[in-house]
Parts: C-alpha cells; structure tokens; sequence
C-alpha cells in the first residue's frame, strides 16, 4: 500500500543514496530499492563552496531519484530528503538549496553534526539487536565523523568532527608515504584531543563499540576477506570462517599496514579490492585506526544499516507515533537471517508466501472484530506483534528440512529453541514462535500439558489461535501447489468466509510431497475443523478458478 512506503535521500559528501521501504507495524521495515549516484559533494570542499558543475550533478542525481519515487507512489509527506558535511559546511548552501527545492520540488534538510551522529545510530539499532546495551556509534563520512552514544534509542552524548576520508584525502599531509602517514596521524590525534571527545566518552562508557559507515565495512570486507594476506576476495572457505559483521583492533591494524604499503603493485590490488572507494579508503583506515587507539576500542560490530535508515526509522516514528518499535526491525532481521542460514532461495520463497497467506487471514480476522464484535468469539485481543510472532513462524516452519523432510517440524523447532538465533525477543516469545513451527503440522498442541507451563492462560489462548492460522496457511498453500491472485477474508452470521481467487492446483517443486485435488481438500477440511473449533464458527473456504479462455 501506498501509505506504507516510505523513502529517504542521503545527500552525502561522497555520494547521492536513495532508499525506498515498506514499512509494517510494530516497527519492521523491508527495504524495496537502494540506488546509489557518484556524486562526490567533496571534491568542492576545499573552496568550501559547491561548485556549478556539482551542482548541475546534484540536480541531475535528483531528478533521477524523483522519477524512482514517483513511479513506487511513495507519499510526498512520506518522502525526507537530508544533507550532510559537503552541504553543512558550503558558502553557498541557502542558493543551492533553494535551487535544488525550485528544480525538483525537495526540501532539503540539511542536518547539523549532532543530527547526522542521532540518525546514524537510529539506523545502526536497525540492523543489530543492541537496543539494550550502551553503545557508541562511529560513522566515518567523506567530510566529518560522527559519534554517538546511546542506550534504547535514546542519545546519551553525540559529537561531530571535522575529519572525513574525503577531505582528508585531499589535504597536502606530505610527498613521501611514510611522511603523509605519520603527519595525517599527527593531525587526527590533535584534532580529536582538542575536540575533548576522549573525555566525553570515557565518562559516559560504552559497552559495544558500532561502525555504521561504508568506510567501516569496507574495512570488515578487507578483513573477513583477508586483503591484507592476500587471499582472494572470492575464497569461500575463509568467507565462511568469518560469520560475525565484526573486527579486532589487530585486525584493523593489519589491514590499515597494508593499505599504507607504497608501490603500484599495492594500488592495482587496492583499487581492485576496493574500487571506487579506495580513492579515500587509506585515510579513512588511519582515521579509524586512530579513533580504535584514542577511544580504547578492543572490537567493533558493523552494521549494514546508517544514516539512510536512521532516517526512516525516525520517520516512521513520528507517523506511528505510539506504536513504533525501534527495536522491532533488528529483532525480524534475527528471523530473515536465521531462515537464510539454513534454507535456499526456494524454501524461502516458500516460506515467505505462507507468511502472506497468514497475514491475510489475521489481519481479516483482525477486520471482522472491528466490524462485528458481537458475532466474532476472538478471546484474546491480537496486535502488531502477535503477528509478527505468526510471520517469524512461517519463515521459520520448514528450516528443519535441512536435515530431511522426517519429522522436520520437530527439527524447526529445536533449531530456534536451542541456538540463541533470535535476537530481541524473550524466551517466552522464542518458545511461542517455536511452538508454532513445532505444530504447523502433524500433531495438536496439548494446551493443557507441561511443555505450556511457562505461558499464562491469555498466550495459551493467543497461540491456539496464531496455531490455526499458521495450519490453514500452510495447507493452503500446500507446497506450491495452490497458486491464487488474491484472497478475501470475511465474516457473517453464517461464519467465516475466505474466497481465494483465480485459484489453481500447479505443478509443485520436485521431490516434494505429490500434491492432488483429493489430497488438498482431505486436509483442507481437516484444517477448517480445527478452525471451528479455536473460533466457535464455521469456516468456508472457497476457491474460485480462473476465467477460461476464450477464443
């Protein structure tokens, strides 16, 4: 829908980024497009003044973006576009803006350092389960360096530096690569030692160290492809090795030597290795390696995620208001990773559709108990985040197949239970999303035995009904076979009523479980009678074939 898109533009010093997401409650979102332009706001920086040729760039870049929003139908009020360093810093920003708002019809906000240092932590909370913990936020941009330290999406303290590998690039540290070395290091250490950044952190403490910066992963990209011994960047079994977006302080030090070594032979593989950013990637390394030795960071956790979705997320939070969850997008990431690690493209895409099969059937449920309370026997009251436990669920039902089709379920719901995958939630939602999975097949639950002890009699009574819906989607959906254009779901006094449309039994995927008209209705019926029995109605699911052709 329309309304659940949101977009953000990110006029950085180093490039134009453009991000486009659907956005669910209670705080998910799915990112639907990401473009990336060259435009390189940083190169002006020296006269401190955008010049025409990037400003003719910049408009350019804009327009393109405008066309992409437009044709995704993403709200105007739903569509931010913010400016950084190149912008913040320009003589000249008022005309520019001004030029930018008469030409493509953006507001630009251009964001002071402490706003730039709140949205990239914002969007690293996004990425990784640290809601909860301390934490600082180094991003590193073409112009200036954030910091920012925060605990539950609150900002503790957050300071910007002047110090960018872009503007640090181009300043004249010396001829000789040991002397820019040694001089560029001299330069950061005083600028952040006069700055009183040092103390500010040390007296506020952090427990986990973040990088949400391209420049920082591109090091973590160096590192866990071992640039600097020389492995090549497509050697799997190392790639495999380092699971965790994260590094070391040594490691960070063995990388930053090698892209200091001098030499052509170094500047062929650098510029192979990092490509467009390893212009700038060698002061970005000394600038991080600096920042690890002054700040005392041992390690740093990376996050895909920055100042892009940062501000998505604060935008969605001033839309919801109430009902937005910072912490809910890096919790569903838990369960997309989870499901990636132990099934392919094909499973997942299973996966993925029994989860829409599922959404529509709660949230018609949802709408029959707003439209007719009285005729509805819904015992418990399901929110937002009952039914992100029914999506989680859903993508997460058949990872078990990985170890054989045997008892699968069985196998779902052991993977959740006993890996601490699934970040951000608690144990007593881990168990309900792994009880689900256990049950989407085969045998009831006992609602009255010992493994439910834990639950309460309200989410006794949320997991009978989240159970149903997850069983008739799951056979509804009957391992690709039913293929449909949509759904209607609907109550009257006669019951439940769920109309699938341009309904048609396909060929399934091979090596699957041979799918018959006898075979789906057997368990159709089988699934509906559990659904009168949670519900107190009947339910009448109809299947509607597609028109005939005619000639």
């Amino acid at each position: 829908m329309a309304n659940n898109l949101f977009a953000a533009i990110d006029m950085g010093t180093n490039a134009f980024k453009l991000l486009i997401v659907q956005a669910h409650l209670p705080g998910k979102f799915i990112p639907l497009l990401t473009v990336k332009e060259p435009v390189v706001l940083g190169h002006d920086s020296p006269s401190s003044t955008i010049s025409t040729r990037s400003q003719n760039l910049s408009i350019k870049s804009l327009h393109n973006f405008n066309k992409l929003i437009q044709t995704h139908n993403v709200p105007p009020l739903h569509t931010r576009c913010v400016a950084t360093s190149a912008v913040r810093e320009a003589q000249n920003k008022a005309d520019f803006i001004d030029s930018v708002a008469e030409t493509t019809g953006f507001k630009v906000e251009v964001l002071s350092g402490e706003e730039e240092a709140r949205f990239s932590y914002l969007g690293a909370l996004q990425f990784l389960p640290v809601f909860d913990n301390l934490v600082l936020n180094v991003d590193i941009g073409g112009g200036s360096t954030e910091f920012a330290i925060g605990l539950r999406g609150k900002v503790e303290f957050c300071s910007s530096l002047k110090l960018g590998h872009v503007t640090l690039t181009q300043q004249n540290f010396g001829d000789e690569e040991a002397e820019t070395d040694s001089n560029m290091r001299d330069y950061i250490r005083n600028a952040i030692n006069e700055s009183g950044l040092i103390e500010k952190v040390k007296n506020f403490g952090f427990e986990i160290a973040l990088g949400s910066s391209g420049t920082i992963r591109a090091i973590e990209k160096a590192v866990s492809k071992g640039y600097a011994l020389d492995f090549a960047e497509n050697d799997a079994l190392f790639s495999e090795c380092k699971r965790d977006r994260s590094f070391s302080r040594d490691e960070l030090k063995t990388v930053v030597e090698r892209l200091c070594k001098g030499g052509e032979g170094e500047k062929v593989k650098r510029d192979g290795f990092f490509k467009r950013r390893s212009e700038s990637i060698v002061a970005g390394g000394i600038l991080l390696d600096e920042i690890f030795d002054l700040l005392g960071i041992k390690e740093m956790l990376v996050s895909g995620y920055g100042l892009r979705e940062g501000v998505i997320a604060d935008s969605l939070a001033k839309v919801f208001h109430d009902g937005y969850d910072l912490n809910a997008n890096a919790r569903f990431r838990s369960v997309l990773q989870l499901a990636a690690r132990f099934n392919g493209k094909k499973k997942t895409t299973c996966a993925a559709e029994i989860a829409r099969i599922a959404t529509e059937i709660f949230e018609g449920l949802s709408k029959c108990k707003e439209l007719d309370n009285n005729g509805v026997n819904l015992t418990v009251h399901l929110d937002d985040k009952d039914l992100e436990y029914l999506e989680a669920a859903c993508l997460l039902h058949n990872i078990g197949l990985s170890t054989g089709k045997k008892g699968y379920h069985k196998k779902s719901y052991h993977i959740i239970m006993n890996g601490n995958h699934l970040h951000g939630y608690s144990a007593e939602e881990v168990k309900l999303i792994a009880l689900l999975t256990r049950h989407h097949r085969k045998k009831l639950p006992k609602f009255d035995g010992d493994s439910l002890n834990v639950f309460g009699e309200e989410a006794k009574q949320k997991l009978k009904v989240l159970c149903a819906i997850i069983r008739l989607s799951v056979v509804l959906h009957w391992n690709g076979c039913m293929n449909y254009r949509e759904m209607d779901f609907s109550h009257s006094r006669e019951g439940f009523k769920l109309v699938i449309r341009e309904a048609r039994i396909q060929n399934q995927l091979p090596g699957v479980e041979q799918c018959t008209a006898d075979k789906f209705a057997v368990e159709l019926r089988h699934e509906s009678e559990y659904f009168k029995k949670v519900f107190k109605q009947e339910l009448f699911v109809k299947l509607e074939a597609p028109p005939s052709c005619s000639n």
